[in-house]
């Protein structure tokens, strides 16, 4: 059983903050990081020196097995600030069991579940003057893990980093969202990595995203890698179509991602009166939905994204119209950004204090 020597974390702050030079009205997507990140080692079956440290390069051995291999694991999640000015973590237990799923699928260490929400509280507080104050905006935060042994072979490392970085983020998907239907390239196939948040995942997802941009379209809808019609999930989210009145989303099957947004709209749907039904949906299925006008409206779920509306899906030389409005989706997308910022009563209990 992985086990930490010590919980107390080592601070070290920059002498001067570059937020002063962030326009939280214009922030650069992915480029722009806050003063610190979080680092702990793991070495003789141990996770070590938990600290913070001011953000900076971090040597890395060309022999690094991740470099090699491929052990790459990481989370997504965003801080917000309340009505009163606390910053707030959404469900980082969540994060914290999802990241030691993904670790045992790639064969790597747990980390301890309470120090990866220690961690991030306490980084997420020494930033606080880094969280966007508009609507929609976060502090996206970056907890990810990887083998930086120094070793040419194929086992499992035996040391390993874990970060967690932060980096001041608005909204992902301003417009209405287009998807290409993927039925050449596959994301996951069962008994693969597809419900691990590893790394090599997106890799694989690159050219195909690269080439749906191409088309016009915004992101790839995975289908399985066998008949190429069961819907998986999104580039970047899971999703949800409207049919008829019922909110219809894939089923976990091992290869598609256990979304912390995904199962947070399902609990809001469901306290709002909807009936949500987690099963097999084809492709075929949301192409006659749409043709006989039952398909009411479709959205993805993630955290970068939070609910990104689906205005068409294009497949093999034909499109499949959604909708123009998506009136529950942004109706559940308000409620959580309500919950985040303390607007309404988290009921569910879901919002940490950092």
């Amino acid at each position: 059983m992985t086990k930490i020597m010590s919980h107390n974390i080592s601070i070290q702050k920059v002498t001067e903050s570059q937020v002063t030079n962030i326009d939280f009205n214009n922030i650069p997507l992915g480029t722009t990081f806050t003063d610190h990140m979080f680092i702990c080692d793991y070495d003789n079956g141990t996770w070590v020196n938990p600290r913070i440290i001011p953000m900076g390069m971090i040597p890395t051995h060309p022999a690094a097995m991740a470099l090699h291999y491929g052990q790459a694991i990481f989370e997504g999640m965003k801080a917000t600030i309340d009505a009163n000015g606390n910053p707030m973590l959404f469900r980082a237990d969540k994060n914290a069991a999802r990241l030691n799923t993904s670790a045992d699928r790639m064969g790597m260490p747990n980390f301890p579940e309470d120090l990866f929400v220690e961690g991030l509280k306490q980084l997420v507080d020494i930033e606080r003057s880094w969280i966007p104050p508009a609507d929609g905006s976060a502090l996206y935060l970056r907890p990810f893990m990887y083998a930086d042994e120094p070793f040419i072979g194929m086992r499992a490392a035996n040391h390993y980093k874990f970060i967690i970085m932060a980096s001041p983020a608005g909204p992902f998907f301003s417009n209405r969202i287009k998807l290409w239907a993927e039925k050449q390239y596959i994301r996951a196939a069962a008994g693969g990595t597809g419900e691990a948040k590893a790394a090599g995942n997106y890799a694989a997802a690159i050219r195909p995203t690269e080439l749906a941009k191409a088309k016009g379209y915004d992101q790839v809808l995975w289908l399985d890698a066998v008949e190429h019609k069961y819907i998986q999930e999104v580039g970047t989210m899971n999703i949800f179509f409207k049919i008829d009145g019922k909110f219809i989303t894939p089923k976990r099957d091992g290869s598609i991602l256990d979304g912390i947004t995904r199962m947070s709209v399902i609990d809001v749907l469901r306290d709002k009166g909807y009936e949500v039904i987690e099963r097999a949906i084809t492709i075929d299925e949301v192409q006659e939905a749409s043709k006989n006008k039952t398909l009411e409206e479709a959205f993805g779920t993630g955290t970068a994204v939070g609910i990104a509306y689906i205005q068409e899906i294009g497949l093999e030389g034909e499109t499949i119209h959604v909708s123009n409005e998506s009136p529950v989706g942004l109706e559940v997308n308000n409620t959580l950004n309500a919950i985040k910022t303390g607007k309404v009563e988290d009921k569910f209990g879901w919002m940490i204090k950092a």
